[in-house]
């Protein structure tokens, strides 16, 4: 009870009066617009994330799976798109090796032969 009479009191003053006063009278007369509802926009889905690939084995024995996947890929990739013009390639091919360039050709052939791990 002691607290309540020390608030009574305290109200009592008359400058506190009037800043009360003052404030109940101002908090009612200012009217609260109503808060004006942002529209969102519509999320952007992220695009689908694809399955992470197991690991697989990258090399086993002498070869690796994936380089030779992409190169079987490429080859068919080749061949797909030059089928028509495949037989001309070789003719041309052949004449380099007749021509006047042959030797050059031959040689950068064994040089290329030298640095293989294959032997023909």
């Amino acid at each position: 009870m002691a607290a309540r009479k020390k608030k009574a009191k305290r109200a009592a003053t008359p400058k506190k009066a009037k800043k009360a006063a003052a404030r109940k009278s101002k908090s009612k007369k200012a009217v609260k617009k109503p808060a004006k509802k942002k529209v969102k926009a519509a999320a952007k889905k992220a695009p689908a994330r694809k399955a992470a690939k197991k690991p697989s084995k990258k090399t086993i024995g002498e070869g690796d799976y994936a380089a030779s996947r992409a190169f079987l890929k490429d080859q068919s990739g080749f061949v797909a798109k030059n089928k028509a013009k495949i037989s001309g390639l070789g003719k041309e091919a052949e004449k380099a090796l007749e021509g006047p360039e042959g030797a050059a050709l031959r040689e950068a052939e064994a040089a290329a032969a030298a640095r293989s791990r294959d032997t023909f």
